[in-house]
């Protein structure tokens, strides 16, 4: 193998001059002229390059005298100049006919001017040429605004096949065509969680929430819990919001169901106080309040009193769902430490509202013992808020000590 230095670029060029008989001088010389021509270049792109970035028809006209074969140039000062837009984008194409940007520029052009049939070709053109999601997306909107439902339902899909950051404005051009999750999720969506995690989340958007819900369970099937269990329990707290306790309740039993979440069979959720809630409204939510503070744990849920806790304040509260019917809560409880009438009782009430539907009476001092609560669902609440509450009782100072619930259950009653 030769030890020789590979030469290259104006190394090369000199070293072949130095063995030809041209003199030294003149060798000289036409080295340094050419690296005055590659300053020279060099200088004309850099400039070209900033005027054009200065975006004004001027700026971009002075960059295309410096550079004339700067094809992007052309369909930038397009947009800026209407008079001679469709010369400048057949000069872009005639320099690159590569570019799509100009074909689908200039087919939008003959669309306006009512020449349908030359801003398909050209659109075409630009998807021959470049078949990423730009002009597939262009051609869905073109037969949109055409009216030939079966070829944008074609280019939709189409579309939808390339991956995009955000298919936002394909989504709300389908659902201009057909309001309907299903019909669209059976057109293009094809089983992809990426684009059905797309779907939930501009139906969400456009506070589409009943229609969200098919989607959503697709994505529970399809889709990765580390990366969707965040949008679909905001999807359910949103449900519950809008009191659609059915559609809550199935997406939450799909997530149990496809083993996303524990599945416990008892209501409320999380009875024992085991795990660390869930970010959820159909789980717990532990209050912090200064002078109170509430933890999940083996021995159930303890709740600390320092005498400084706010007179009336929720210490642990959870959404549940129930069919119609008759029913029984039950709890277990202990104290530490009570000196006086606790005010600490669970109750049921409406969510969004005070209305209360049941309340035990305050547990008594420290006393271990259960609480037994009966109420009734009837057929137009099934969503209810399960709240643990101190209030502190009137001629009393507020409590300090420990509160230790290991339990709680609501069971269906003859």
């Amino acid at each position: 193998m030769s030890n020789r230095p590979n030469l290259s670029g104006f190394h090369k060029v000199f070293a072949m001059l130095r063995r030809s008989n041209i003199p030294t001088a003149a060798v000289r010389l036409l080295v340094v002229f050419a690296c005055l021509l590659g300053i020279w270049e060099s200088w004309k792109f850099e400039r070209s390059d900033a005027l054009y970035w200065q975006g004004t028809s001027a700026s971009i006209r002075k960059a295309i005298r410096l550079e004339p074969d700067c094809w992007w140039c052309y369909v930038q000062l397009a947009r800026l100049d209407e008079r001679d837009a469709e010369a400048l984008l057949q000069t872009s194409l005639r320099l690159n006919a590569y570019d799509s940007e100009a074909a689908i520029d200039l087919g939008l052009r003959y669309e306006a001017d009512g020449n349908p049939r030359r801003a398909e070709q050209f659109l075409l053109q630009a998807f021959a040429v470049d078949q990423t999601y730009a002009p597939r997306f262009s051609l869905a909107n073109f037969y949109f605004r055409q009216d030939d439902l079966p070829a944008f339902w074609t280019w939709a899909r189409r579309a939808a096949e390339m991956p995009a950051d955000d298919t936002g404005a394909l989504f709300e051009l389908c659902w201009r065509v057909a309001p309907d999750a299903k019909t669209i999720e059976r057109n293009i969506l094809d089983g992809d969680p990426e684009l059905i995690r797309q779907f939930v989340d501009f139906l969400v958007n456009k506070n589409e929430l009943r229609a969200a819900v098919p989607p959503a369970m697709d994505l529970v099937r399809l889709g990765d819990d580390g990366t969707d269990q965040e949008r679909l329990y905001s999807l359910i707290d949103r449900l519950i919001t809008a009191n659609d306790s059915a559609d809550a309740d199935s997406l939450w039993r799909q997530l149990i169901r496809e083993n996303w979440i524990p599945d416990d069979g008892i209501v409320p959720y999380n009875h024992t106080f085991a795990r660390d809630p869930l970010p959820s409204r159909f789980d717990w939510r532990l209050s912090a309040f200064q002078g109170l503070h509430s933890w999940p744990g083996p021995s159930g849920l303890m709740t600390e009193f320092t005498g400084d806790e706010p007179e009336n304040c929720p210490i642990a509260e959870e959404t549940i769902s129930l069919p119609p019917g008759k029913y029984r809560l039950i709890s277990s409880y202990r104290t530490e430490n009570f000196a006086a009438d606790s005010g600490i009782h669970w109750q049921i009430t409406v969510p969004g509202s005070e209305t209360v539907i049941a309340t035990t009476a305050s547990l008594p001092v420290d006393a271990p013992g259960t609480w037994t609560l009966p109420f009734s669902v009837s057929a137009d609440q099934s969503l209810l808020h399960l709240q643990l509450v101190y209030q502190r009782e009137l001629g009393t100072s507020r409590i300090q000590g420990t509160l230790v619930v290991p339990s709680v259950r609501i069971q269906a009653q003859p």
